[in-house]
């Protein structure tokens, strides 16, 4: 049966269709995503009652269609470049998310920046939250001045796409899409309503006019892109922009990417003249010491593709009756908790009735299990007051039951601690020279199939390094 003409509701975020309006979709919990739609009849009537016409573009065979339009341009910031698979392509749309002062704005006006510096074309960069003359002074302290970059300050849609129509840009940078509304469509600006139908005119004015475009998007609390899920549906890259403001270090990271692999990372450093990428970001996660010191060892983390050599720090404090504390800066504290408690159980340090911090250096937030060996014997370290030789890097998963567990990318883990003279590794069974067939030159890997063999071979080659 067909729905007769009148007002339905349906939430934009998953689809279902509550019999009136309310503030929280009862399918997918999602608030304020249920809006009003007015329409006739819907099912598969109102699909028969739909006719054909002739399209725009005859269907041709594949191999007869040409890729040359589709060719990603580089914007000349190389490390957004690279998450991007390349740089930009003409007619993409690029959805740019991060938390308010990360930084967003900055970066991209870098970017508008180098794409003029090419002079292929203009790049025009919009903002619905700053007045012209604020963003004039970011320019001039970051030294993004170009007479090819083109500055304007709307808030409406009709009134975009008449700046884009004067310019003519290559290039053109939104920030940001929640601050645009469009005329003639309900709600306020931001709203879920606005929100789409601006991101769905400029995605539509983007692959019409092969237009490379950036919009700037806010996030909810919790981190995720705010406004409906379609949104990150009709955009083609789907980037977010990390970053703790008591560190310099930035990173952007790719969660959807039509045009490459979805997992890159950008790392880039934010300093009083603006930002700037980091192709070797490794040395800001490690400490050079003139002397050995317990509680220290290293690990390699992989942020997307890329392969991260990081230190992890521990300390063990005072002892506490009752509960100790258990503080982590840039670890997950459930891992911590756990590989204590395999190091009391399986290993025989008893850690129950003391305080430990842990921490990792330069701000880096290491969440995959392939730290858990180097948490463990940083902890061992400094429970014992016994350094870890300063080129020694350790890799592997620690199991309840004491084993050491394969990881993920340990060849390019490996390949990159010998790049920066790391010539000794802990790596978990299966994971050595004779399964991949790859070892590094100047580096001496070890298997090691537990906790307790872990911290044997690294009391050993501390003893042979104080031999040396």
């Amino acid at each position: 049966m067909t729905k007769s003409k009148g007002t339905t509701y349906q939430c934009d975020v998953c689809g279902h269709r509550p019999p009136k309006w309310m503030g929280r979709c009862p399918e997918c919990g999602e608030w304020g995503s249920v809006i009003e739609a007015v329409g006739g009849p819907t099912g598969p009537a109102a699909l028969r009652a739909v006719p054909s016409r002739a399209p725009l573009e005859p269907a041709r065979p594949i191999a007869q269609i040409s890729a040359a339009p589709a060719k990603a341009r580089p914007t000349g910031v190389g490390e957004f470049d690279r998450v991007l698979g390349g740089g930009i392509v003409p007619g993409g749309v690029v959805l740019l998310a991060g938390e308010p002062g990360v930084g967003k704005s900055t970066l991209l006006l870098d970017v508008a920046q180098q794409w003029a510096l090419q002079g292929e074309s203009h790049s025009l960069v919009i903002s619905g939250e700053e007045s012209v003359s604020q963003v004039r002074l970011r320019a001039e302290r970051i030294g993004a001045l170009h007479d090819r970059l083109y500055l304007a300050a709307e808030t409406d849609l009709s009134a975009v796409l008449g700046h884009l129509d004067a310019v003519k840009p290559g290039l053109l940078i939104l920030d940001s899409v929640q601050t645009i509304s469009a005329p003639g469509t309900d709600g306020v600006a931001g709203g879920v309503t606005q929100v789409r139908a601006v991101t769905a005119a400029l995605v539509a004015i983007a692959k019409e006019r092969g237009l490379a475009t950036v919009l700037v998007g806010h996030v909810t609390k919790d981190g995720n892109v705010a406004g409906p899920r379609v949104l990150e549906h009709l955009v083609d890259v789907v980037l977010n922009f990390e970053g703790d403001k008591h560190s310099s270090l930035r990173m952007v990271r790719g969660l959807k990417n039509r045009f490459g692999a979805a997992d890159e990372v950008g790392c880039f450093e934010m300093h009083e003249g603006g930002i700037t990428s980091l192709p070797d970001p490794s040395g800001l996660f490690l400490t050079r010491y003139a002397d050995a010191v317990s509680g220290t060892c290293v690990s390699v983390a992989m942020e997307g593709r890329r392969a991260l050599v990081t230190e992890v720090q521990s300390l063990i404090g005072a002892q506490m009756p009752g509960s100790p504390r258990r503080t982590v800066s840039g670890l997950d504290s459930a891992r911590l908790a756990m590989v204590l408690a395999v190091l009391q159980r399986r290993a025989g340090i008893q850690l129950h009735d003391r305080e430990v911090y842990a921490a990792t250096v330069g701000g880096l937030r290491v969440t995959e299990p392939a730290a858990d060996l180097a948490l463990a014997l940083a902890a061992a370290s400094a429970a014992h007051e016994l350094p870890m030789p300063p080129d020694l890097v350790a890799i592997g998963e620690v199991g309840l039951t004491g084993e050491v567990r394969r990881v993920g990318a340990v060849p390019r883990r490996l390949a990159e601690a010998a790049r920066l003279g790391f010539r000794f590794a802990l790596v978990p069974p299966g994971c050595g020279p004779a399964a991949t067939g790859v070892t590094p030159p100047g580096m001496r890997i070890l298997e090691v199939g537990d906790v307790r063999t872990a911290l044997h071979y690294a009391a050993k080659a501390t003893s042979e390094s104080d031999d040396d």
